[in-house]
């Protein structure tokens, strides 16, 4: 049998490789290095892809200092955003060694990287505006200590004052988790602020409920600081329902399977366990034990058939 020339020497990626990069997860490109050599130089030669870092799950956890500049160095000097979530290995050290090298960086997305402190990642953005940039948003929620002079001092360096944080962009709690809030525009210039109910630097998220909106422009019209009465606060102070974010304030609650809170509109529209009643939000739909097609038990009901059947 006589091979075709095609056979004997493979070619380079087919050109339309090129144009889906950049929309892959970093998960997926860092597979793609390992199937051949070709889809490994061309990713080493194109720094499009690399340009917004985004780790997640199931990369965050093995994700340390090393890694992580490792990575950022594909970019070659031209990483647009970063976002760590919960890349509790990466320290203050790797931050600022990828700040350093990369100074057109616009958004800075480090929530819940308990590694760092609150001290590295002011020193990462007084660094950042050296170099006469200033980030566009930053994301810190999930950091300890912040204290209300960090935050303003976070403030300072960016170019906020609390008048712009006041009129700016909403936060909704349900939100919160989507990927896609890394590249909305429409998110505020940092994720924390000063909570009209405790007092404490934390994630502060607005409501959507129409009556809530409402009531606040009202108060806003009047020049009246009614803090106790309207439902902007952190998630400790305001009770939100996971699904739709709305303040759980005169709302009748459907009981859930998980310890979110459900109102009665989202639980209405969610599936249930077949024998308790009760529903999962999307986030936790995976602690569902099939049941037969359209129907499960939730992991309490599941445990206690279990144990029943035992005897």
């Amino acid at each position: 049998m006589i091979k075709s020339p095609s056979h004997d020497q493979l070619g380079p990626p087919h050109e339309a490789m090129f144009l889906i990069l950049p929309y892959l997860p970093l998960f997926e490109l860092l597979s793609m290095t390992q199937v051949c050599k070709s889809f490994r130089d061309a990713l080493k030669d194109d720094i499009l892809p690399w340009l917004n870092i985004i780790v997640e799950k199931p990369l965050n956890t093995r994700f340390s200092d090393d890694f992580l500049v490792k990575i950022m160095s594909n970019a070659k000097g031209r990483l647009r955003v970063v976002a760590l979530k919960n890349c509790f290995k990466i320290t203050d050290e790797g931050l600022l060694q990828v700040i350093a090298s990369n100074p057109l960086i616009s958004k800075l997305y480090l929530q819940g990287c308990r590694g760092l402190t609150i001290e590295g990642v002011i020193e990462a953005v007084k660094l950042h505006t050296k170099a006469n940039h200033k980030l566009k948003n930053l994301a810190i929620s999930g950091i300890y200590n912040v204290k209300t002079e960090d935050f303003e001092t976070l403030c300072y360096m960016m170019g906020i004052n609390q008048m712009q944080i006041k009129q700016g962009k909403k936060n909704y709690y349900h939100t919160r988790r989507e990927l896609s809030s890394f590249k909305r525009e429409s998110q505020p210039s940092i994720d924390v602020d000063i909570c009209p109910k405790c007092g404490e630097i934390r994630e502060v998220f607005d409501c959507p409920k129409d009556s809530c909106k409402g009531r606040m422009q009202q108060q806003q019209q009047q020049q009246k600081q009614v803090l106790m009465e309207c439902c902007r606060g952190c998630f400790l102070c305001v009770p939100r329902c996971e699904e739709c974010g709305v303040c759980t304030k005169d709302e009748e609650l459907g009981e859930a399977a998980c310890a979110d809170i459900l109102c009665l509109n989202c639980w209405l529209k969610l599936p249930k366990c077949s024998f308790c009643n009760k529903a999962y939000c999307n986030q936790h739909a995976y602690d569902q034990q099939s049941l037969y097609p359209g129907g499960f038990l939730c992991s309490h009901c599941s445990f206690h058939a279990t144990q029943s059947s035992h005897y």
